[in-house]
């Protein structure tokens, strides 16, 4: 996996022209089964990737948070939210709260998240390769081949298997 790690930046680059013209004509034309197909290739990939062996996510970027996400983790910590946000987050050029730097200060050094249980919603969801509609996330998906490993396979095979 490390290897991989190291090599992926490169690879997402050299594709990144080939995948941008394909999520191009995915979101003018969606297949009518994209999101099972989607959904297939993610449950495949996530049989034989182990995120506790890469945690790349946690170490590169960071998600946003939203205000239910602040509620609930600053719940945990028996923190106000005001409190939570002052120590853990800034606001982006977006106007979104994320992390005030990287890696996410939640990440253990064995790749566990020590707020798995009420993590943020970003998190949850990622890297986002099931998720219904989609070809509306293209950008997001572009960012996450670069980081993701399990992204980048998803990608490759997605284009095999719905070639446009």
């Amino acid at each position: 996996m490390q290897d991989f790690l190291k090599q992926l930046p490169q690879l997402a680059k050299d594709k990144h022209i080939e995948n941008k013209k394909y999520f191009d004509k995915l979101r003018k034309k969606p297949p009518k089964n994209l999101d099972y197909v989607m959904q297939e290739l993610h449950d495949k990939e996530f049989e034989r990737t182990d995120c506790l062996t890469c945690a790349n996510c946690c170490k590169t970027t960071g998600p946003l948070f939203t205000s239910a996400d602040i509620e609930r983790i600053s719940k945990h910590f028996r923190m106000k939210p005001q409190q939570f946000i002052d120590q853990y987050l800034r606001i982006d050029e977006d106007n979104d709260y994320v992390l005030q730097s990287v890696p996410c200060h939640f990440l253990d050094s064995e790749n566990y998240c020590m707020i798995y249980d009420v993590r943020p919603k970003a998190c949850r969801e990622f890297p986002h390769t099931d998720r219904k509609k989609f070809q509306q996330i293209s950008n997001l998906t572009l960012k996450n081949v670069e980081i993701c490993p399990a992204t980048y396979r998803i990608v490759e095979e997605m284009k095999k298997r719905l070639p446009l």
